[in-house]
């Protein structure tokens, strides 16, 4: 592609040097410069491109793309733009030859919910009967391709790119997590999606947003801007009506002309549940939608769940799949990585391993676990580091009240003191009614199957053990935070470190229980 038409994506504020000559490729990163790309300077919180416009010319740049006039330099273009994020993401769609207009596209922000609803829709996309593509927090797949995510929603280079192998490859349906930091750094932009979906907003990347309504604003630009600029015919807003910025985004979504679906457990919204049964075998019932009813059934647990396939089947019916397409997708899928996956055992007791990591996540989890749970609900969980510090004590309170005994641990300390930060955990822990007990207690509390106390483990292989040398039949352990992640970071250094697998080996090596 020659680099005058690649500029006619837009964008252009300046132009400096031959414009008349071939683009081999796109680099934000000037390590990856070869001969011929095109080498936007990208504006960062630890680093600014511009300061590597030199790197990319000596490794061959045939152009640079900046906010800021910089000298000719030598044989190759200079471009000045406004917002170089922006002008990296029509670009990249303009290079690969916008592979997103080709395909189903629906995106999903919010909080909590979007691994699991874009499993849901891979799962629908499928019975379908469509080739399918997955770009989320877990990993990006497509085929027999499964990559790894660094980030939940890729660079714009990156995510045109892999678009455009999908398609390619003949992937016709694609679900992707779109998460607040894509749409404030313009990740997505260029991107033609058929629907938008909104879970739900809670307390979450506050270092990074600074406030609840610096964050929520990131979120509705994917329904005020990214949205509305697809070239799709028919643009969907799929939202969630019972969240209480739900209806706000529902209202902002109609004014701008896109279609409205809303979602929610109570009657008034689009598509809700009627005659809800579960248990933690899974959920059955059946879905309205419009005016028609599905029966459905999943092996996926508890009311969080109920609103991630409420959340599916709402963005699949706007897209036009048939509701018994959809019934079935939802009955096909088994698991999702680290969203209330089950760790099996011999034990009698639930082993569950799930990825909140906000206050409102853990909440959420614990309630839904407790009228499901016979016997004792036991929770790990800890906060990360060099994160929001504001959400540590609110987890700690969360887990400690909600819980029948909390074990306090690490996350991914990062380069933060373990303990430091489990002291602002436990600060909230303190403010519920639970009492803090030793380990060198565990022993005779566990003997009258004791409640209402919390430990504090800072190493978490050591705490899962602990939380499982507690447990009896019938009692449930959740261990909380990392999910799918297998690994932790400890300083600047990961980890291997899988909740799943070190739950397996801890309780390979547990005493057989007698009297269960």
């Amino acid at each position: 592609m020659q680099l005058d038409v690649l500029l006619q994506a837009g964008e252009v504020e300046q132009t400096d040097g031959n414009l008349a000559r071939a683009v081999a490729g796109l680099a934000y990163d000037s390590r990856r410069v070869k001969p011929g790309f095109v080498f936007f300077a990208v504006p960062g919180a630890r680093s600014d491109g511009h300061e590597f416009i030199n790197d990319a010319l000596a490794r061959g740049a045939a152009a640079v793309v900046a906010e800021r006039p910089v000298p000719r330099p030598g044989n190759a273009a200079a471009i000045r733009v406004r917002n170089v994020r922006r002008a990296m993401g029509r670009w990249s769609a303009r290079f690969y030859d916008y592979p997103s207009r080709g395909m189903r596209v629906a995106g999903v922000t919010g909080t909590n919910g979007k691994t699991t609803v874009t499993y849901i829709l891979e799962s629908i996309f499928r019975a379908a009967g469509a080739a399918t593509g997955v770009v989320g927090t877990v990993n990006y797949r497509y085929r027999d391709s499964v990559l790894p995510a660094p980030h939940t929603t890729p660079e714009s280079v990156d995510l045109h790119r892999l678009l455009a192998d999908m398609a390619r490859a003949g992937v016709e349906s694609v679900a992707m997590e779109v998460s607040s930091h894509a749409l404030e750094l313009e990740r997505v932009r260029g991107i033609d999606f058929d629907a938008a979906i909104f879970t739900n907003l809670t307390r979450d990347h506050l270092d990074f947003h600074g406030d609840m309504e610096s964050y929520f604003a990131s979120k509705s630009k994917f329904f005020t801007d990214y949205l509305p600029a697809s070239g799709k015919k028919k643009k969907s807003a799929v939202i969630h009506g019972s969240d209480p910025r739900g209806p706000e985004l529902l209202e902002k979504s109609a004014a701008l002309g896109l279609d409205t679906v809303s979602y929610g457990r109570d009657a008034k919204w689009d598509v809700h549940p009627v005659d809800i049964s579960g248990d933690l075998d899974g959920l059955r019932g059946k879905l309205q939608m419009g005016d028609r009813a599905i029966a459905f059934s999943t092996r996926l647990i508890g009311a969080t769940n109920l609103e991630n396939i409420l959340a599916a089947a709402a963005a699949a019916f706007a897209m036009g799949i048939e509701p018994d397409a959809i019934a079935r997708g939802i009955a096909a899928l088994k698991a999702v990585p680290g969203r209330l996956e089950k760790v099996e055992n011999d034990r009698g007791v639930t082993v569950l391993v799930d990825y909140a990591h906000t206050p409102d996540a853990l909440e959420r989890a614990l309630k839904l676990l407790k009228p499901l749970t016979p016997g004792r609900l036991i929770a790990v969980f800890g906060c990360g580091g060099d994160r929001d510090r504001g959400k540590r004590p609110l987890m700690g309170e969360a887990g400690a009240r909600l819980a029948d005994v909390a074990v306090l641990t690490s996350d991914n300390p990062r380069t933060e003191d373990p303990m430091k930060i489990l002291e602002e955990v436990e600060a909230g822990a303190k403010k519920s009614a639970a009492e803090k007990a030793q380990i060198s207690e565990l022993e005779t509390r566990n003997a009258t199957r004791e409640t209402g106390f919390y430990l504090v483990e800072p190493d978490r292989r050591a705490a899962i053990r602990t939380a499982l040398t507690l447990a009896r039949a019938g009692d449930l352990v959740l261990l909380a935070g990392k999910g799918h992640e297998d690994y932790q970071i400890l300083g600047t250094e990961k980890i291997h470190f899988d909740d799943r697998a070190v739950a397996k080996e801890e309780i390979e090596k547990l005493p057989v229980l007698r009297n269960l």
